[in-house]
């Protein structure tokens, strides 16, 4: 009789598909500052804080650089995906059907899935290194590949099928949970990082600038790691979620949004997580390799657990779940749009199951920032297409939705766009040596030109023809 309750409450999780969100479900601006900061305020932010460090940034670059970052983030999310998002109202992939139509469009989800997929499998492994910790896991170190242990790929699975179910409960349980945690998490966040400061010589305001410097941020990478600059974390903050703004892939959650200014609600999680939560972690993993006379092992929630005990360790589990339930809901809706007869809810746990193998290789978290960069990379080029859809094609006298107008299943002028941007971007990076952070900016304006220019010519006929 439970099994069949809860199946049935399953069942009953309307997300509105296929259809715009009605007035009736719309969600006030407190629901998504708690989804942002919750969000990114996370599993994420345990290991891309660290990882600055490991790449030897300084102290300087990184706060200006941050600071410029996540304001670009922002401001993506408010004038680029949130407009569109309250004026259409659909899912990012429904809108995408209609404007390449369903071959096209399908190829994309499934890319789009594994993206998610591999994304949210990060943050269930950033959570089990938490888990492992009463169990004295061996942790993964920066340059493992494959998983070390039974006992690894037991936590996984554990970590995996609680924020599974969490996410097949709908956009509703996924906010909730979010706005419950994200409070805690950032208290958690800073307070770690606080407590140690003394601990690497800083023991009133004014020296923490030296000591930052010399200690944490100190402008030399850790052996095998790359040297970034300003420039890397300035791009890296405002494309780390490129799918999600860039990409439009946050049309998905915005369409709940009552007013499109609810995008600015995204710097809850750029400036609470992105940002002093970035600073903590690096902070946190500065004293980690001073102790550890500079080890490769890589384990957020031992090093959390140094700092602040098992609320700490409790903390680096709800944070890689507050990333992973909004991820694998994303994955959910991007597989379910192609047969949209399928239950969300399965879906869903389907997505959840992948996901929770993708989580079991540590290499996930180790190269973090190259795969954060190369999906959004991937994922951009129709964000851009929707753009230039929505707002520019009517205006040069071709026609919106061409594939939902034309019958077609496959928009060529989509599909141009989309290929000759990777390729465009591939060419860059293997004849230029321009390092993947830096490829989006370039690829988002040659997306936007191919989709028009092709466009254009692709639909002369067919207004011709009707004229």
């Amino acid at each position: 009789m439970a099994q069949s309750k809860f199946q049935q409450q399953l069942d009953s999780v309307e997300e509105f598909e296929r259809t715009p969100v009605p007035e009736s479900h719309l969600k006030s601006a407190g629901s998504f500052l708690g989804m942002y900061a919750g969000e990114h305020t996370a599993g994420t932010e345990f290991v891309i804080g660290p990882l600055f460090v490991a790449h030897g940034v300084t102290a300087g670059d990184l706060v200006f650089g941050l600071l410029v970052g996540n304001l670009l983030a922002v401001l993506s999310w408010a004038f680029l995906t949130a407009p569109i998002a309250a004026k259409a109202r659909m899912t990012l992939y429904y809108m995408l059907e209609k404007i390449c139509g369903a071959k096209l469009t399908a190829v994309y989800n499934i890319v789009n899935a594994l993206m998610f997929c591999f994304l949210a499998g990060s943050m269930i492994a950033v959570s089990a290194t938490a888990v492992g910790i009463p169990f004295d896991l061996t942790m993964p170190t920066l340059n493992d590949w494959l998983p070390n242990s039974l006992g690894w790929i037991v936590a996984v699975v554990i970590i995996g099928a609680v924020t599974t179910v969490i996410a097949m409960l709908g956009y509703t349980q996924v906010a909730r949970f979010a706005g419950i945690a994200a409070p805690w998490m950032i208290l958690v966040f800073l307070a770690a990082a606080v407590s140690v400061l003394p601990e690497l010589g800083v023991t009133s305001i004014s020296d923490f600038w030296g000591v930052a410097n010399a200690k944490i941020w100190t402008g030399v990478p850790l052996e095998g790691q790359g040297k970034f600059t300003f420039w890397h974390v300035m791009f890296f903050a405002w494309f780390c979620n490129m799918a999600m703004h860039i990409g439009m892939a946050d049309l998905s959650i915005l369409r709940y949004a009552r007013k499109w200014q609810y995008g600015f609600t995204s710097a809850a999680g750029m400036y609470v997580g992105h940002y002093l939560a970035w600073i903590a972690s690096g902070i946190l993993y500065a004293l980690f390799l001073m102790e550890s006379n500079y080890s490769t092992e890589f384990a957020p929630g031992p090093v959390a657990f140094r700092a602040a005990g098992i609320a700490g360790a409790l903390c680096v589990i709800v944070a890689g779940w507050t990333t992973a339930n909004p991820t694998i809901y994303r994955a959910g809706l991007a597989i379910q749009s192609i047969r949209p007869q399928w239950k969300t809810w399965k879906v869903t746990m389907i997505v959840g199951i992948i996901t929770t193998l993708a989580a079991c290789f540590p290499a996930l978290v180790m190269k973090l920032l190259d795969f954060v960069a190369l999906y959004g990379l991937i994922l951009m080029p129709m964000g851009a297409i929707i753009l230039m859809d929505f707002y520019v094609l009517p205006k040069i006298g071709a026609r919106s939705n061409y594939a939902e107008i034309s019958g077609k299943s496959f928009n060529i002028a989509a599909a141009a766009a989309w290929l000759l941007t990777l390729a465009f971007s591939i060419f860059l990076n293997h004849w230029f040596g321009v390092e993947i952070f830096f490829l989006g900016l370039p690829g988002w304006f040659v997306a936007a030109g191919v989709y028009l220019a092709v466009s254009r010519l692709v639909q002369k006929p067919v207004q011709t023809k009707t004229a």
